[in-house]
């Protein structure tokens, strides 16, 4: 036998193993409906935007994209459902920051966010955005507040959806890049947070564009800044936090779609192809700004890299702040 032959044959025993079987190509692909989990409850952003692509990628496709919504603790549990799912095209994955934060956050994760899932596409940015109650705060700006707060150290309160969240997390990187002490009172969601600052119970919030924007609009909030590294389309005349006081500050909610790891390559690539043409598309773009989502897109290569960046990102500050949900 030569070498050549005995190669292919070690090569042709392996795959025979139990375990060692790699997810094969199908050429019909796809030739049922895929299902598209949403690791959190309906009627956010993260819904909006999975609804808005699967119905364009299932025209495509030929096939319906059937979104499954798997809310809780943080967005684990529609994690770890994915995660054990066979890697064949027919179940992924709309995630959030979360998927950078959770390795951090939880002392005990039952996937891993690097090894058990194939990147697909980044999909789009939905900036938080700094605001006030419009009739009980005097602050006008992001200079105002912080004056304020190292005027009267410890007795700002900022509001967020709860411990871990991305507007939890935009306030922490505030705090820690300004060097203010304003106290962190989470919620059990952003609805009840606003409702709270409506109320007058908090002083300010950096709570998600998507529901903060109602309220600015009506005059209710006043939007002092925005937290990504540039305006957003969505609110255009309001700065960046960066712009209005904090050099350098930028705090960008992303969404991304993902796949169990070992997905055929040549599936994930439709995937992305699709979903990035998607987003191009004018009737999407809109769509998607009603939420205040901003398409972005990527090689599957860059959202892994997005990802590990992230992870490394976060879990300093997470630990340089002593978070933890568990």
């Amino acid at each position: 036998m030569t070498l050549t032959r005995r190669t292919l044959a070690l090569v042709c025993a392996a795959l025979a193993l139990p375990g060692a079987a790699m997810a094969q190509p199908d050429a019909r692909w796809p030739s049922k409906p895929i299902k598209w989990v949403v690791p959190f409850p309906p009627g956010g952003a993260m819904d909006v935007i999975a609804r808005t692509l699967g119905d364009k990628a299932a025209r495509e496709l030929g096939q319906p994209f059937v979104i499954e919504n798997r809310p809780g603790a943080g967005g684990n549990i529609g994690a770890d459902y994915v995660a054990k799912q066979p890697a064949d095209g027919y179940t992924i994955m709309i995630t959030s920051i979360g998927m950078a934060t959770n390795k951090a956050l939880y002392t005990k994760l039952s996937y891993d966010p690097q090894k058990d899932f194939a990147p697909i596409s980044l999909l789009a940015v939905v900036p938080n955005v700094l605001v006030v109650n419009a009739a009980k705060s005097g602050d006008k700006s992001v200079k105002d507040v912080l004056a304020h707060a190292k005027r009267d150290p410890g007795k700002l309160t900022y509001a967020s959806a709860g411990n871990g969240t991305s507007i939890h997390l935009a306030g922490e990187v505030f705090v820690s890049m300004a060097g203010l002490n304003i106290m962190h009172v989470p919620y059990k969601g952003s609805g009840p947070a606003i409702t709270d600052l409506l109320g007058g119970q908090v002083d300010l919030m950096f709570d998600s564009i998507t529901s903060a924007r109602p309220h600015i609009q009506s005059g209710k909030l006043r939007a002092l800044a925005v937290t990504t590294a540039k305006r957003s389309s969505a609110l255009p005349e309001v700065p960046t936090i960066a712009e209005a006081g904090v050099p350098g500050y930028e705090v960008s909610p992303w969404f991304a779609v993902f796949a169990p790891a070992g997905t055929p390559p040549d599936v994930l690539a439709r995937l992305n192809k699709v979903l990035n043409e998607a987003m191009k598309q004018p009737e999407i773009s809109k769509k998607l700004e009603s939420v205040g989502a901003e398409p972005i897109g990527s090689t599957p290569q860059e959202l892994a890299a997005h990802l590990s960046k992230e992870i490394d990102r976060w879990g300093k500050l997470i630990k340089e702040r002593n978070i933890r949900l568990d």
